[in-house]
């Protein structure tokens, strides 16, 4: 995985982010979700990398980044200030940025707050976090209980996800993923597991959905009626939880002026179910911006 890319780690913003950078050609940064790494991306960056410079990094709090104590830590808007950060350090001051799951939120907020360093905007498979929370139906809440389980106050759900850690995270790569684990490269799975069987792992991912509840909500609050002027792509799993329960495209015509949205084949983690499709609807939009 990631052959020909460079593997690094920055000091910036007071945390240390690793990161793979390979390609040449405008800057994209690719953003994980829970419960991945920098990893999901191998296959997407392979082929982006043809004609742009890709910066593949893990989140603070997951994979081999630095995992700060503190729920406080975790708001999306620090993620966001850390992934600029980055992105500078590496000489790209403007970029695009494209993030699945909790590095779609990330994407969001940085479009929110660094609005000068994103020069275009892809989330996949997300809806706006308020209306997430704001809105929740039955349906979205029991694909997505996890959200309310790792919210509760440390050391619970850190307990009892440490005792078994890879039957309870491979449960969300298949519980709300429509996915099978042969959908996964053996490589990258092996590199999720090692990720997160780290007790600090453990919970910096809890830390993080703390954060959602009790401080991104109110950020998203702050919020609610800006728009993103900058070119955005909405993409989502066909058959994913939340194209059952929205219209994904629809919960970001209000906060997207310029927007697309593309439905890729498989369901939340369709980036692996479909790599050839998820790269081909980024390279078209990427390469039609100027």
């Amino acid at each position: 995985m990631f052959a020909g890319f460079d593997t690094g780690e920055a000091s910036v913003n007071g945390q240390t982010i690793h990161y793979r950078s390979g390609g040449q050609g405008p800057p994209v940064l690719l953003l994980h979700g829970f419960p991945q790494t920098h990893v999901m991306w191998h296959a997407v960056a392979a082929q982006l990398a043809k004609n742009f410079s890709i910066v593949a990094a893990d989140l603070r709090g997951y994979g081999h980044s630095s995992k700060p104590d503190g729920t406080a830590a975790y708001s999306f808007r620090h993620m966001a200030c850390d992934q600029v950060a980055l992105m500078r350090a590496l000489g790209h001051d403007r970029f695009h940025v494209v993030g699945h799951d909790r590095g779609g939120r990330v994407a969001h907020r940085m479009a929110l707050d660094h609005q000068e360093a994103v020069h275009s905007l892809t989330v996949m498979d997300i809806v706006p976090t308020h209306l997430l929370l704001d809105n929740l139906s039955k349906e979205v809440a029991e694909a997505y209980y996890h959200w309310f389980f790792l919210a509760q106050p440390y050391p619970f759900p850190e307990t009892l996800i440490g005792h078994d850690p890879d039957t309870y995270y491979e449960s969300c790569l298949l519980g709300f993923g429509a996915a099978k684990l042969s959908d996964f490269e053996t490589d990258a799975l092996d590199a999720y597991r090692t990720a997160w069987r780290d007790a600090d792992t453990i919970r910096g991912m809890c830390a993080d959905y703390r954060a959602a509840l009790h401080i991104d909500f109110a950020h998203d609050s702050q919020d609610h009626c800006r728009r993103i002027d900058t070119p955005s792509l909405v993409l989502f799993g066909s058959d994913g939880a939340m194209a059952k329960s929205y219209n994904v495209a629809d919960t970001w015509r209000e906060k997207l002026s310029h927007m697309t949205s593309t439905a890729i084949p498989g369901g939340h983690f369709f980036i692996d179910q479909s790599p050839d499709e998820t790269s081909l609807a980024l390279e078209t939009f990427l390469s039609g911006i100027t």
